[in-house]
């Protein structure tokens, strides 16, 4: 099984798992037939990937994926306790910490788990998605990193509530890429954090840890940030971890910025290492993340097309993969499998549709 977005799709796909709406309504089952002309009504209904088995999906191991487990178990929750308090403004943000707690939990399940970002999600549950991406990666690091475990939840909190400010924002940014934005609206867009640090500050349940996250995670080591141009030293290790794990996941989906394939924004955050990221978190978060997430396709520097089956600990960008074809693009008959980790000559150089 493995996940593809409706605009690489060709037809007579093998649906792999129900397609289900917000609402809860099955509209296709497991086992039906794909075809082209349905693309365009399940974009209208904001899908944008579904499930398919194919003959690239065998062997695929999709357990790992923190991602999507997560998403699964608190997504809506998440959604429900920000709209009413952003509506109603008192009471349900305290139930947060349930969240937080539930993702805490999941992760200290898998100790050894490598990140895996999928880079396909659909529009409609964006925002909420990726707070809790940026939760799930931050808890991550800062478990990698053996913070106490009562920071830890302050950070988890803090990550789930770090972009509540846009809740305030007084104009449509969805669709928007913040430099294609005027001054005015970039300058909006960047009060978000202002918005959100006043929308928390009399949350006496919530701790100062959290709020400075919400307040500081576009802050940047080397003073070009946010909205207080700090330096290293004065950025809390909260703040700075929210803040590279919110640049990636942005980064990924192309939230507010051009959007970028996985190992190209892990590429980014690497080279800002002593620059903009601290070089501790940095160097968690390289050993954290998978580069080529399990279901990706890539071409190898020998020439060899596959897929990627499964991830090896502590090496994201060496994982085991189902080669499909050899370098003059003629298909394998029999099973061919590299583990990167063994095959020290073969590297990874792109990834690719299939």
């Amino acid at each position: 099984m493995r996940r593809m977005l409706l605009d690489t799709i060709k037809g007579n796909e093998i649906l792999a798992k129900d397609i289900i709406t917000d609402s809860g309504i099955v509209i296709m089952s497991a086992g039906a037939i794909v075809k082209r002309e349905y693309i365009s009504k399940l974009v209208e209904l904001d899908i944008y990937y579904i499930y398919i088995e194919d003959e690239y999906s065998v062997g695929i191991d999709d357990d790992d994926n923190i991602e999507e487990l997560i998403k699964e178990q608190c997504q809506s929750i998440v959604k429900e306790i920000i709209e009413k308090y952003s509506y109603q403004g008192h009471g349900e943000l305290v139930h947060i910490q349930h969240v937080a707690e539930e993702i805490i939990g999941d992760i200290l399940k898998q100790p050894e788990i490598m990140f895996s970002i999928s880079g396909v999600r659909k529009k409609s549950e964006s925002t909420y998605s990726h707070s809790i991406n940026v939760c799930a990666l931050s808890v991550l690091l800062a478990l990698r990193m053996k913070l106490p475990k009562a920071r830890v939840r302050e950070i988890a909190v803090g990550s789930l509530l770090h972009d509540i400010g846009y809740t305030s924002v007084t104009f449509d940014y969805i669709n928007s890429l913040y430099n294609e934005c005027n001054k005015q609206e970039q300058k909006e867009l960047m009060k978000h954090v202002i918005y959100g640090y006043s929308a928390v500050i009399k949350e006496e349940w919530l701790s100062q840890t959290s709020k400075d996250i919400i307040l500081c995670h576009h802050e940047r080591i080397d003073g070009t940030g946010y909205p207080f141009h700090k330096t290293e030293d004065k950025i809390k290790i909260g703040s700075k971890i929210v803040g590279l794990c919110d640049t990636f996941d942005c980064m990924v989906y192309g939230h507010l910025v051009p959007k970028m394939k996985v190992h190209n924004a892990i590429d980014y955050i690497v080279s800002q290492a002593g620059i903009k990221f601290d070089f501790d978190i940095v160097n968690c978060f390289i050993e954290s993340v998978a580069a080529y997430p399990n279901g990706t396709a890539v071409i190898t520097n020998e020439g060899e097309r596959g897929i990627v089956l499964r991830q090896n600990v502590k090496c994201p960008t060496r994982p085991v993969i189902h080669m499909i074809s050899d370098s003059n693009g003629k298909k394998y008959t029999q099973w061919v499998e590299k583990d990167l980790k063994v095959e020290l000559t073969v590297f990874v150089v792109d990834t690719i549709d299939l």
